[in-house]
């Protein structure tokens, strides 16, 4: 038996629900209302629920729901926002986009979330957000957060790209901040057939102007009361996001259950697993490593037929479009896990036998001569 496996296996995903989302992707062809039709509202309403919110839309990408989030705050030029840099690019790239200036914390090396102790140093009074990312499908420290964002009066945008189903004690992310966004890029745990995301709010007028600003800044057809952008989910990835909602807690509790997997067979002495907190839930979006030897390993597991991943290589202060030496010797945690980790497989549908091998394998790195 060939145990050999893709780093995501969407096909298997798709294979499990091709039924249900072929006769949804049919509804939506013959009713021929593409933009907008039935099932955005049906899907924002679901989404609203799991993510145990009043309020949830759905927009054209993760990206775009950092951008719409940051608009419907006034975020602009000569603004600070603080953030992880060790993401991926859209967080920063929103603020930049607005005209507004990143602000960087440093990361923890045990969850790679931002260090909340290094927050309140870096508010300034043109800090207008923060960002925490719940990276790789773990939440932040988001007590902390949200007690310095009530404290200081500024606002916690969630980045639940990667985390959407994750709990932070009693509560999802993406419902914990002043606004949450996630991802529906067809790799997460919960994605779209093409380039979709959400925001989500428990706040009735930031809801209002979130609505507005995806769309043209208007709810009614040539009036426009806000600066807006063009920003609506396609009503074809509502419809399939619809049937594949009601999985995302089985399909995350197989992903954890695979996790459990590689961190009881690979040897703590050669490399670093992740670590949970005690007080939260991880989804493992990936199901990253830490080793000293990371492109020598990634070299040799691909030359095994292993796929992995480097998420991230680069911090972002580091990227040429966003090139700021001042944090160059401030973020050593963030520079350190770049060059150090590394993404083994991680989806819903790896049996034990592929994880033994993955394993296998790394240890087989590690015992050369």
């Amino acid at each position: 038996m060939n145990l050999k496996m893709p780093l995501v296996d969407l096909k298997a995903q798709h294979l499990e629900l091709k039924s249900e989302i072929d006769a949804a992707i049919r509804d939506v062809v013959d009713s021929q209302q593409f933009i907008m039709g039935p099932q955005v509202a049906e899907f924002e309403q679901d989404l609203a629920a799991y993510a145990q919110v009043p309020y949830a839309f759905g927009c054209a990408s993760g990206t775009d729901a950092l951008q719409l989030a940051l608009m419907a705050l006034g975020v602009g030029p000569g603004d600070e926002v603080i953030t992880s840099p060790f993401t991926f690019a859209a967080t920063v790239e929103v603020i930049a986009l607005l005209g507004a200036t990143p602000v960087y914390t440093d990361i923890d090396l045990a969850s790679y979330n931002i260090r909340v102790d290094q927050v309140a140093g870096l508010i300034t009074p043109r800090t207008k957000a923060i960002i925490p990312v719940h990276l790789y499908g773990q939440p932040a420290d988001m007590d902390e957060l949200l007690e310095i964002g009530k404290r200081h009066e500024i606002p916690i945008v969630e980045d639940g790209a990667q985390a959407l189903g994750a709990y932070y004690r009693d509560e999802k992310v993406c419902g914990l901040g002043t606004i949450g966004c996630t991802s529906f890029f067809p790799a997460k745990n919960l994605g779209a057939y093409g380039d979709a995301g959400g925001v989500f709010t428990r706040d009735e007028a930031l809801a209002d102007r979130l609505a507005k600003i995806r769309a043209h800044g208007s709810d009614k057809r040539y009036w426009h009361e806000l600066l807006g952008v063009n920003s609506r989910i396609d009503t074809l990835q509502a419809a399939i996001l619809q049937v594949k909602l009601p999985h995302l807690d089985r399909w995350n509790q197989h992903r954890q259950q695979v996790a459990a997997w590689y961190n009881e067979q690979l040897n703590p002495a050669w490399v670093t697993t992740p670590v949970c907190g005690v007080d939260r839930t991880h989804i493992y979006q990936q199901y990253t490593i830490r080793v000293e030897q990371r492109d020598a390993l990634q070299q040799y597991l691909t030359k095994n037929g292993i796929p992995s991943a480097v998420h991230y290589p680069t911090p972002l202060y580091l990227q040429p479009v966003f090139r700021d030496a001042q944090w160059d010797s401030r973020c050593p945690n963030s520079e350190k896990a770049s060059n150090t980790v590394l993404s083994l497989p991680m989806h819903p549908y790896l049996t034990r036998e592929q994880v033994q091998l993955v394993v296998d394998t790394i240890h087989g790195f590690f015992e050369q001569d």
